[in-house]
């Protein structure tokens, strides 16, 4: 599940300035070097002797506990610590050649007639900086992968004055992680902490390289969890949300406790400006660790697959199925032959449960999901007609597939009951440019009224209803007479939009 598009607008991953070209925004499709990250640090400000940053060259030197009646007023020895496994990332890539706006045959006949100004052009080579995390003491190192993304050389600067030549080792697109290898030997790491563990409110550094200053630290609190902004990839997201200042330059680099653990790894920021505003998100540790042991195994991260499509549960949803709590997963399709079906999984199931985990909304089944090993036989507990149900599946591997972009039909114009939307039969013509086969039912809506009942509830044109509260819909006049029947609680709608089926709540005019 994503935000709003105005959030999506206001969301970037944590941008960098590259040289000759000003400022960059790194947005959904950015491949460029992203910031470098500033330090974070969670956890509770009594206990600041921890763990120290591992390395087998130089013991760490004891911290000095505090009273736990008195909050921290230094976190000296937690940075001195930390700061040595925190690097910075810089990359270099071959810039794409500059082109005028014409179409590209008049832009070829005018250069031809008039010379280089109307051909592309090429703008030499750009840099950008990040951040990274040195993890393994032989040269292993975690970043974001919008930061090497497209590289052609990758460097790092580490604390001690060294600048080493970094290879990839692999990347992820889907969580935005990557994983880079330089040669040398006895490097500090720093450990890993359990950001399941974290709470709202804890106290968090944060260290990288904003805006080229050089090795900055940070302090805030995680502000919150689960965070899904839908920018970049977008398949995996759980940010823990902070407000450290975190800035360009600061993408890849670390969030902290204070235990001197790594809990976060910061990729995001939301900014009207793209400065620091308070609204910072890092990729939780244990997302974090789960892909980089898979990308230094195999270079490859590995997903089981349940096969089901999945939305979130709105208040009206919820009231619609006669749930008690507005959670869990809404199954709005099942993959023919998938696990889901074999286990029995149904449209319409509410997916409270997965693996022995409360599944709290769609994003976060999906990444529960993506997060169990393939081959596993899974618990999955679901509300069914009111009653719970568990379920089991085997998990298969994930194969990563390309959405095709649908287009939204129109057809002839048809009242819809005064719920502000205006329908249309399936004809096969419709059928044709909405991509469904020939042989499906239901009613096309062709426009939707802005401040009518089905626009509130989420229908657009292009949809295909197919039933409502469990009715085949096979004409618009059998629509018709279900719609004009509605009273109390909303009617449960399922809808085919851009070859997706998906449950909307659509109010009574009376209610």
């Amino acid at each position: 599940m994503t935000e709003s598009n105005a959030l999506h607008r206001l969301v970037r991953r944590v941008p960098t300035r590259i040289a000759g070209a000003g400022l960059l925004t790194l947005a959904l499709t950015a491949g460029f070097a992203g910031g470098r990250a500033t330090l974070t640090a969670s956890g509770d400000p009594a206990n600041t002797a921890q763990a120290p940053v591992q390395s087998s060259a130089r013991a760490s030197a004891p911290a000095t506990p505090q009273s736990a009646a008195a909050p921290a007023t230094s976190y000296s020895n937690i940075v001195e610590r930390v700061a040595p496994a925190v690097v910075t990332v810089r990359v270099e890539k071959r810039a794409e050649a500059t082109q005028t706006n014409l179409p590209e045959g008049l832009r070829d006949f005018f250069g031809e007639q008039f010379g280089r100004q109307f051909r592309a052009e090429p703008r030499g080579r750009q840099e950008g900086a990040g951040s990274g995390v040195i993890i393994r003491g032989d040269g292993y190192i975690l970043t974001n992968n919008h930061v090497v993304e497209s590289s052609d050389k990758i460097r790092v600067d580490l604390p001690d004055g060294r600048s080493l030549t970094a290879t990839v080792v692999g990347t992820d697109p889907a969580s935005d992680l990557a994983v880079i290898k330089v040669q040398a030997r006895d490097l500090p790491t720093l450990p890993y902490g359990d950001s399941d563990r974290v709470k709202v409110g804890d106290v968090v550094l944060a260290i990288g390289n904003p805006l080229n200053l050089g090795q900055t630290v940070t302090m805030g609190i995680v502000s919150a969890k689960g965070r899904a902004t839908g920018v970049g990839d977008g398949s995996y997201e759980d940010f823990l949300q902070t407000d450290a200042p975190i800035n360009r330059g600061n993408s890849g680099g670390a969030l902290v406790d204070m235990q001197g653990q790594l809990v976060g790894i910061n990729s995001q920021i939301l900014s009207p400006s793209g400065g620091n505003i308070g609204v910072g998100f890092a990729i939780p540790s244990s997302m974090a660790h789960a892909v980089a042991d898979q990308l230094i195994e195999g270079g490859v991260v590995k997903r089981s697959k349940l096969g089901v499509n999945i939305q979130g549960v709105t208040p009206e949803l919820a009231e619609s199925l006669g749930l008690a709590d507005v959670h869990g997963a809404l199954v709005s399709g099942v993959e023919p032959g998938s696990p889901a079906e074999k286990a029995g999984l149904r449209q319409g199931d509410v997916i409270t449960s997965f693996d022995g985990r409360t599944v709290h909304d769609a994003n976060s089944l999906r990444n529960q999901v993506a997060s169990t090993r393939p081959g596993k036989d899974a618990a999955v507990k679901v509300l069914r007609d009111g009653r719970t149900e568990t379920v089991t599946a085997r998990l298969v591997e994930r194969e990563d597939s390309k959405q095709t972009s649908r287009r939204n039909g129109r057809g002839d114009d048809g009242e819809g009951g005064g719920f502000g939307m205006t329908l249309s039969p399936l004809t096969p013509q419709i059928a044709r440019q909405l991509d469904v086969p020939a042989s499906e039912s239901g009613v096309v809506v062709t426009d939707v009224d802005p401040d009518g009942v089905a626009a509130s509830a989420g229908i657009r044109a292009g949809d295909l209803i197919k039933r409502v509260n469990g009715r085949e819909v096979s004409s618009v006049s059998n629509l018709k007479s279900v719609l004009t029947t509605l009273t109390g609680k909303p009617a449960l709608v399922l809808v085919t939009r851009q070859g997706a089926d998906l449950f909307v709540a659509l109010p009574s005019t009376r209610s």
